[in-house]
Formats: C-alpha cells, sequence, structure tokens
C-alpha cells in the first residue's frame, strides 16, 4: 500500500492508498477463507466449495467487500501513522473500478486535528507566584504523622465530641423499620458528620452498654424519596467507647516513623519536601496563566467531535473517582437531581477550554518544530514503571503500540508549555514590589 497526501482545507484532509492487484487478491483470499462456511452450494459440502464456484454462483465481487474491510482494517492505521494525521471523526471514501486482478486507489477525505498558526505566545506576561512554607505549615504536617500513628484505647466513660463509638443501630419511621437504616458493630466518629444532621450529637454521653433512642428527621432533599423529611428513630446499642490517642512528639517518635534520628532532623526534611512541592505548584500556577494570556491572543474553534471526546474523558476521570469513594455515577446522579445530559452541559466549557488549549499547543509544536527523540521517549517511559513499580516493557504494554504515537504527541504539548513558561516574562504584584 501506497499513502500520498492530496491536499488539507481547514480540518479536512484528502490522501490516496494505492493498493497493488497482489493485495487485492490476499485480502479477497482471506475473506474467502473466513466466510466460505456461509454458502451452500450443490454437489459440496457446506464450507468446501471452491472460491471460483462460489464467484461464479455470486459474481466475481462478491468478496470485495469483505476484501476492502480487511484492507482498510490493516493499512488505514498504517497510512494515518505514515503521513502523520490526527483523525478526529470517521472517514469517507472512494474507489477507483474494482476488478479482479487489478489494483485500485482509494481516495479518503476525514476530519483531522486542527493545524492553527498561533501568534504572541512569546514574552507574555505573568505574576510571579511564590508559595513560601510556614511553620504552621510543617507543624500541620507533623499533627497528621500523629494522626496516623494513633491509637484508639477503650475508655469507661461517657462519649465526647472526637470520640469513636461501636454500635448497633435500627431505624423506624413510626411503627415501622425502614430497609437499610439497620447496622450492627458500626463504627462512627462522633463530630465527623458521616451520619444524618443531629444524629452524633445525641450519642455524646453514652457509655459503653448503654441503650440509646436517636430521634432525628431527615433532610427534605434526601436521596431516599421515601424518608425525605420524615421523622425517624433509631434504637442503638452502644457496644464501646474509643478515644484517640497521639504519640508524643519527640525523637523516639522521629525514629519510630522515619528515618531520620531527631524530631528536629524530620521537621527540616519534612520543610525541604512541602517547599519543593509548593515550588512544582507555583510553577504549575504560572504555566496556566501564560497559558490564559496565550488563549486570550489566539481565537480558535473546538470541534465539536473533540469536545465531545473530551466531555467522555471526564466522565470516566469523574466514575473513576466516585469509584474511590465507592459510589456509582448513577448514585451521583440520583443524590443531585441531575442526569447525564446535565452533567454533559456542566463540564462543557471546561472541555472546550481543554480542546481549544491543545489545538494552541499544538500549534506552538509545529511551528517550533518541536520533537520527542527516542531517547527522551524511553526515559519518560522508565520514569513511568518506577513510578508504578514495574517494568518499561510492561508500561508499553499498558499504554499499546498503536496508542504511543499519542504519548508522544503528549510530551511534544508538554515541551511546548515549558516553552511558553521559559519565555514568559514575570512581574511581581504591586504589594510584593512595595
Amino acid at each position: 500500500m501506497k499513502a500520498t497526501f492530496v491536499s488539507r482545507e481547514k480540518n479536512d484532509v484528502k490522501f490516496t492508498m494505492e493498493f497493488t492487484a497482489e493485495e487485492f487478491e490476499q485480502a479477497q483470499i482471506k475473506a474467502y477463507q473466513k466466510s466460505k462456511d456461509q454458502f451452500a452450494i450443490d454437489g459440496f459440502r457446506k464450507g468446501k466449495a471452491p472460491r471460483s464456484i462460489i464467484e461464479r454462483k455470486y459474481g466475481e465481487g462478491i468478496f470485495f467487500e469483505d476484501a476492502l474491510d480487511e484492507l482498510f482494517r490493516e493499512e488505514y492505521p498504517k497510512a494515518l501513522a505514515e503521513l502523520d494525521l490526527e483523525v478526529i471523526d470517521s472517514p469517507a471514501a472512494e474507489f477507483t473500478q474494482l476488478k479482479k486482478g487489478e489494483g485500485f486507489t482509494a481516495t479518503i477525505t476525514v476530519a483531522c486535528f486542527p493545524v492553527v498558526e498561533v501568534k504572541d505566545y512569546k514574552g507574555v506576561e505573568i505574576e510571579k507566584v511564590e508559595q513560601e512554607v510556614k511553620d504552621e505549615d510543617v507543624e500541620n504536617e507533623m499533627t497528621q504523622l500523629q494522626s496516623r500513628n494513633a491509637r484508639m484505647v477503650s475508655v469507661d466513660r461517657e462519649a465526647q465530641d472526637g470520640d469513636t463509638v461501636y454500635f448497633d443501630y435500627a431505624g423506624f419511621v413510626g411503627e415501622e423499620q425502614f430497609e437499610g437504616g439497620t447496622a450492627e458493630k458500626q463504627t462512627l466518629k462522633l463530630g465527623s458528620g458521616m451520619f444524618i444532621p443531629g444524629f452524633e450529637e445525641q450519642l455524646i454521653g453514652c457509655k459503653a452498654e448503654e441503650d440509646k433512642d436517636v430521634k432525628v428527621t431527615f433532610p427534605e432533599e434526601y436521596h431516599a424519596e421515601d424518608l425525605a423529611g420524615k421523622d425517624a428513630v433509631f434504637h442503638c446499642h452502644i457496644h464501646e467507647v474509643r478515644e484517640e490517642q497521639l504519640p508524643e512528639l519527640n525523637d523516639d517518635f522521629a525514629q519510630d516513623v522515619s528515618e531520620y534520628d531527631t524530631l528536629d532532623e524530620l521537621k527540616a526534611k519534612t520543610r525541604e519536601r512541602l517547599q519543593d512541592t509548593a515550588d512544582k505548584s507555583a510553577v504549575a500556577k504560572m504555566k496556566d496563566l501564560a497559558m490564559e494570556k496565550v488563549m486570550a491572543a489566539n481565537e480558535v474553534e473546538a470541534p465539536i467531535s473533540l469536545v465531545n471526546d473530551e466531555i467522555d474523558r471526564m466522565i470516566q476521570e469523574f466514575q473513576q473517582q466516585l469509584m474511590y469513594s465507592g459510589m456509582r455515577l448513577d448514585d451521583y446522579f440520583q443524590y443531585t437531581g441531575t442526569k447525564m445530559e446535565d452533567f454533559r452541559e456542566q463540564v462543557r466549557p471546561d472541555a472546550e477550554k481543554s480542546v481549544k488549549t491543545r489545538i494552541l499547543l499544538m500549534g506552538i509544536v509545529n511551528q517550533e518544530n518541536l520533537d520527542v527523540t527516542d531517547e527522551e521517549m524511553e526515559e519518560e517511559l522508565a520514569l513511568m514503571a518506577k513510578q508504578y513499580g514495574t517494568e518499561v516493557e510492561q508500561i508499553k504494554s499498558m499504554i499499546g503500540e498503536s496508542n504511543l504515537s499519542y504519548f508522544k504527541k503528549d510530551m511534544q504539548v508538554k515541551k511546548a508549555i515549558d516553552l511558553v513558561y521559559d519565555n514568559a516574562v514575570q512581574t511581581k504584584k504591586a504589594e510584593e514590589e512595595k
């Protein structure tokens, strides 16, 4: 197959794919082998009729369509890769006359990723972002480290705000016990807000082995319509009250939770880590500011197909986030009283912005001839492998051979962002200058 670029008009690209007679013949043979069992020919067992007999009865073009499908499935992606085309829609194809024993040419017209001329992307002015780690930030980290290493200790006293209770409960509306309102040996940190309003406060003051009736009113907007706005009673039995005991912040603590010998050393390394994270966050914010300036200076259209693809990606990402919280997308829609259509329209502006940004960045890639070497690809893949604790070949397998070109484009986009940022002019805010 020979692929030849013909023309480009806005986003529509035209190119040809030329197939030899031998290529067309081999595709017909494959089509015959796959479908011969479907033909019943007098004098032959099913699937045993020669190809020539089938063609004589049904016409010599009987296998043409399947042969074309076979050729396009294998050769169309190769043509796109050879011509370096990133398509965003399904192609339309026109063929020269198909004849047995002859080659043919397919003329393809397909919408591709927009190519734009980007202006004013060097020398944009952005406010300098600086994030200094303070003593209280380090202390907050120590407090969180304390909490993560705290012990839960059973106490023989009344439950207080912040304690954790282990209890059974059964919920009733009137005399009827409602579905989903009963559980045993549940844990609840008082003051966490995990239960409906008014529930947790009534458990404060309870002791182990006590019974308590908790009276609440379900919110009007409660997700279960049969309970929304209704009064209910939860019959609770407290099994145990536990309090959180924090370890003392000292050198022993530092040795227990880290590789450092002293608390001062742990704090110093924590400050370094927080400052490194803050510096990276500041750079990311300034890169966003720089790209916003570039977007303001360039008007681009976001193709509907690309926007819809981006919305689909955002929905998939949101679904994964919900799964980590133990929730499904359908549950989210039920709780919020929305539908998929509402969600798609809600995220559409962000999707359009994301698509426009990528169009501009790919334009900069083309104008600056930003390429990614094989060595840079291997380094990035090795970094990913290290992050995931696996081998480079496994990462390649996860990405897929056909998607490595998109991975490369993502690296080119990062280079374009870095170029815009490196050439930006950073200015301080007025109060900082003063």
